[in-house]
């Protein structure tokens, strides 16, 4: 705890510390909960994973321009408890929102009080969570403040499919031939899964600020069951709205696990896929153009399609970025995810009506 007291006294806290614990699991970030004397307020203590988030000084400046405009908004709103409402992070002596020790980068919030995640994916959080990054889309829609890729082309169908190309090309593990049915499929459908690139080039798709990493438990709740706020603003940068909408299907809506050996379980939710909709088109479709509206069933095929092109160029890498727990790993994930992908294109015609309906 020592070091983290020293690490911690390098920001504006408005109260001695008394202790400082871990808090949660969170897969990227190191993160814990400073609970201070009087706990009026608590804050969080994070260190910054620099090595995904290699630029940390546009990663601190896109969430403040975030955060600030969020704030804005609410104020304007007329809305009560807005600090519950928006994370709010702390300046430290350096003037900036994160401290760098010489090898770490941390950043100070302020703990948001009696609230909570969940991890329950079904239709009521669904909806939840469709309401909920359809208007944090919404309420950014006019922000003046150019944003920068924290990781850049991170959603970049072109860019991925040159990846998964590159492996073929080198075939560096000798797995090529073991999988050709699957290159030889998603080749198929290359040209239809780049068209949000080709659409933008033309001027007639538009990037907005999005959160890039939409899943249930990026959100927090009031004790009354009410969505307080998004949270986890390391991903949010300029992006196809699609990104929001097509990656939360594409884990939640999915039946079986991304890794299942049993095929017959992937299969695509509609009754996810509708309160997702709902909840999302019922915040965001003020300001969201037609051509964004039709393509939100490509926006669900396109995400179980990009992922099953990065699991499956690293397989024939042979496994060097994905973490695997067995041999073969990642090509058991791009069959579960070319299933599900199957399964999202079967029922296109469902989400087009039902897309329809919501727009009435």
């Amino acid at each position: 705890m020592k070091d983290l007291l020293s690490i911690v006294s390098h920001f504006h806290l408005s109260d001695a510390v008394r202790e400082i614990t871990p808090l949660g699991s969170g897969l990227i970030n190191d993160t814990y909960k400073v609970i201070t004397q009087t706990g009026n307020p608590d804050y969080v203590l994070q260190r910054i994973n620099h090595t995904i988030f290699q630029d940390v000084d546009m990663l601190q400046n896109n969430i403040a321009s975030v955060t600030r405009h969020i704030r804005k908004k609410l104020e304007e709103r007329g809305e009560s408890d807005i600090d519950r409402k928006v994370l709010r992070f702390l300046p430290a002596e350096n003037g900036k929102t994160y401290w760098f020790d010489g090898e770490n980068y941390w950043r100070v919030m302020v703990f948001i009080p009696r609230a909570k995640t969940y991890e329950t994916v079904n239709p009521e959080y669904s909806g939840y969570a469709g309401q909920a990054f359809g208007n944090f889309q919404a309420m950014l829609a006019d922000i003046p403040d150019r944003l920068g890729e924290t990781i850049p082309d991170f959603h970049n169908m072109e860019f991925r499919l040159k990846q998964l190309r590159d492996a073929v090309s080198t075939d560096i593990a000798g797995r090529v031939k073991d999988v050709q049915y699957y290159l030889d499929e998603i080749e198929r459908r290359a040209e239809e899964m780049c068209k949000a690139e080709r659409l933008y080039r033309e001027g007639k798709l538009p990037k907005r600020v999005c959160h890039c990493d939409t899943k249930v438990n990026n959100m927090m709740f009031d004790e009354d069951g009410s969505v307080l706020c998004v949270i986890d603003l390391d991903t949010v940068m300029p992006s196809f709205i699609f990104s929001d909408y097509g990656d939360f299907l594409r884990s939640a809506a999915n039946t079986g696990l991304e890794d299942d050996k049993n095929l017959d379980n992937v299969n695509f939710d509609m009754e996810i896929f509708k309160a997702f909709t709902k909840g999302y088109l019922g915040a965001a479709k003020s300001f969201l153009l037609p051509i964004e509206i039709e393509n939100l069933p490509y926006a669900a095929a396109l995400f179980p399609y990009m992922q099953c092109v990065r699991f499956l160029a690293d397989y024939i890498n042979g496994d060097t970025y994905y973490k695997t727990q067995y041999p073969g790993h990642n090509l058991i994930r791009t069959k579960a995810q070319f299933k599900l992908l199957q399964s999202v294109e079967e029922h296109t015609p469902q989400m087009q009506t039902f897309i329809d309906e919501c727009m009435k």
